[in-house]
């Protein structure tokens, strides 16, 4: 007995030293260095597990157990990183209406299918900056492989002062209204600062999101003006940064800018009516910006839309909205830095590839746009040594489009491949 069990357990042996993960080769066309913004030719990717081992010039294969994948006509860069998103919602007239109606299993439900339209327009990873919570539960769900969608990392709830743009019970009457408070990301004074963000984070909180300005699509009264003290947004960030996690503003008017940015905050969100002083602020303080332009765009034509938006709404959609494409142009020229991000649940999921064109239209070469949404978006995050290039060790998040990006940045909208951590999730040849 005791001879027949070793034999086993050696034969066992045998098998693992003689069993080998499969391997896929990519061959690409045309890769985007997105490093040096440049463009190579025909190399061959080689990824195993959810890792890439090597990138090496022309063609090759493995053995018959390898898998290989022909890009050879398409042109190949990592994959996508959309600094800014709300999974949990996207617009429409009815939007306001589904505050009441709409369930956590509803808003969940809704949430799963931006996701698998996120990744599928090749948007492997994303920063998603307000909602209920449930876009936690999105997060872990993606995560655990029970949905298809891209990496997120997730504020959770947005903190936001009594009556300010991300307090849920504005534009309730009286009797719904309330007196929320930090559980539910409202606060006021220093104290309620340290607890919301606390709170956030018990709740598995990735970083904290704080709405510095009034905003344009929620129906508090003002877009511009600053909503924090600067003692609440120091001790916000303050309170985060003994977590290890970073701290955005959404902000419109530059005085909550100013305030933040003083505070030490990570980014600066929109930036509508940002001032070459804040500009300089940021640039001097490391602060990263991410502008949102199709937001911007999205809502100023929306607005023209009778019904489409609630009367206190449209007033700062038609006056906020048109604005960002130009404050990205003189922050991106300024040398602020700037990371990848839309906005995307304003307008609909998957339309992301919009700011790219946006962002070259006024003087961002192509090449450097996608830098912004890959390397840049990684550092952004502080991942840059897990993903945002395609190198040896970097996890295997490749996408590939029709045509030439350098040429003809449109082309962001034909992605036809999708690789996340290893895994097929889109193949346009099969």
């Amino acid at each position: 007995m005791k001879r027949k069990l070793l034999l086993t357990i050696a034969g066992l042996a045998l098998f693992q030293v003689g069993t080998f993960a499969q391997k896929t080769y990519i061959h690409a066309g045309k890769v985007v260095d997105v490093r040096n913004n440049s463009m190579l030719q025909e190399r061959t990717i080689l990824v195993e597990d959810d890792k890439i081992i090597s990138i090496t010039s022309g063609y090759h294969s493995g053995g018959e157990e390898d898998k290989v994948i022909n890009l050879t006509d398409y042109t190949v860069m990592p994959g996508l990183m959309d600094m800014h998103v709300h999974m949990e919602s996207e617009t429409g007239p009815s939007q306001y209406i589904e505050r009441f109606t709409n369930n956590e299993a509803d808003i969940a439900f809704n949430a799963a299918v931006y996701a698998e339209r996120t990744l599928m327009a090749g948007f492997t990873t994303v920063r998603d900056l307000g909602g209920s919570g449930v876009n936690i539960s999105l997060r872990n769900a993606i995560n655990a492989n029970k949905i298809k969608g891209p990496r997120i990392y997730t504020s959770g709830k947005s903190i936001a002062p009594t009556g300010g743009h991300a307090d849920p019970t504005n534009g309730m009457k009286e009797s719904l209204m309330g007196d929320p408070g930090p559980e539910v990301g409202v606060i006021n004074g220093e104290s309620d600062a340290r607890k919301a963000v606390r709170h956030q984070v018990k709740r598995g909180a990735d970083l904290i999101k704080i709405t510095a300005t009034g905003g344009v699509l929620s129906v508090a009264r003002d877009g511009s003006a600053p909503q924090f003290q600067q003692d609440e947004i120091n001790a916000v960030i303050q309170t985060a940064k003994d977590f290890g996690i970073h701290v955005a503003a959404h902000a419109h008017g530059d005085e909550g800018m100013q305030r933040a940015v003083e505070g030490g905050i990570h980014s600066i969100e929109h930036g509508t009516m940002m001032t070459e002083k804040t500009m300089e602020m940021m640039k001097e303080n490391g602060t990263w910006y991410v502008a949102t332009i199709t937001a911007g765009m999205s809502v100023a034509e929306y607005a023209k839309i009778p019904g489409y938006y609630h009367p206190a709404v449209k007033a700062k959609a038609e006056a906020i909205g048109p604005q960002i494409q130009g404050t990205f142009e003189k922050a991106y020229k300024k040398g602020v830095k700037v990371a990848f991000g839309t906005d995307a649940g304003v307008f609909p999921h998957g339309e992301n590839y919009r700011e790219f064109i946006y962002m070259t239209e006024v003087g961002m070469p192509n090449l450097e746009a996608i830098q912004s949404a890959t390397l840049r978006a990684a550092e952004l995050l502080g991942e840059e040594d897990k993903m945002g290039v395609l190198e040896e060790g970097m996890l295997a998040d490749i996408i590939a489009v029709e045509g030439d990006p350098e040429q003809d940045i449109a082309v962001m909208e034909k992605v036809v491949f999708v690789m996340k951590g290893g895994e097929v999730f889109k193949n346009g040849k099969e």
